[in-house]
This record gives structure tokens, C-alpha cells and sequence, in this order.
């Protein structure tokens, strides 16, 4: 699945630090290979979100922090929030998009797995008791 896939799908609006800030045309076509909706950042490193995409209501850095260590697409924030000043400003630095929708996390995480993007793989490395569950 694309970005753009996941734009639409979710009915989502790309944030930026500054009100002239767009994504590259090149950016739109990012692949996304999975996707997690989570809240538990310490969760989210427990899966293998390479090219993946982060569904989560949480607007802080430590999300953008999370998924640079993650090495994911994008992020997509839910319900509506608006992430702070600081949180696009991390983001852009480190190159990941931060996506914004109406929806609820059931709903996205529906939306996009009924179109054909697969959960996140629990990570190999780390199923030696490097996470709970």
C-alpha cells in the first residue's frame, strides 16, 4: 500500500511545522508494508514496523523518537488530535510524516486492513522475553 493509499483511506490531512509546509510528490508514493495502532510506545518497539505505518492517539515527541527507532513510514494520529509545535518540528527533522484523521483507532485500523495492509509482525529478536505477551 502507498501513502496516498492511506491518505485516502483514512480520510487524513498531512501536518506540517509551518502553514507552507507540503510533502514532496515522491513522499505520496511511500510504500507502507504494515501497520500498528498503539498507545504503549514500549508495545510498539516489540514489532517490526520497518516501512510501517504508527496509528496511535498520542501527540508527544516520544512517538516521533518511537518511530525513528522503528524505522516506520508515517505516522497517524486519531480522533482528531493536533500534534504540538514540537512534535512536527521532530518529525520533519527526522523525515517521517505525521498524517491526522477524524477516525477512531477501530476504525482506521479496520479501513486499512480490510484494504490489504497486514498487521505488524512481532519482532524475532526480541521474542526472548523482551516483551510481555
Amino acid at each position: 500500500m502507498l501513502l496516498r493509499d492511506v491518505l485516502t483511506l483514512t480520510q487524513a490531512q498531512i501536518y506540517s511545522p509551518n502553514s507552507g509546509g507540503k510533502l514532496a510528490q515522491a513522499d505520496f508514493e511511500r510504500v507502507v508494508q504494515s501497520g500498528i495502532g498503539a498507545d504503549l510506545m514500549s508495545d510498539v518497539l516489540c514489532y517490526d514496523l520497518t516501512h510501517g505505518l504508527l496509528i496511535t492517539g498520542l501527540t508527544n515527541p516520544q512517538v516521533v523518537r518511537t518511530a525513528e527507532m522503528a524505522d516506520v513510514t508515517a505516522i497517524l494520529m486519531i480522533r482528531g488530535k493536533v500534534p504540538p509545535p514540537e512534535t512536527l518540528n521532530l518529525a520533519w527533522q527526522v523525515g517521517i510524516p505525521i498524517l491526522g484523521t477524524a477516525m477512531t483507532l477501530f476504525e482506521v485500523c479496520g479501513r486499512l486492513y480490510q484494504a490489504g495492509l497486514p498487521a505488524a509482525r512481532r519482532s524475532e529478536e526480541l521474542d526472548d522475553g523482551g516483551c510481555d505477551g
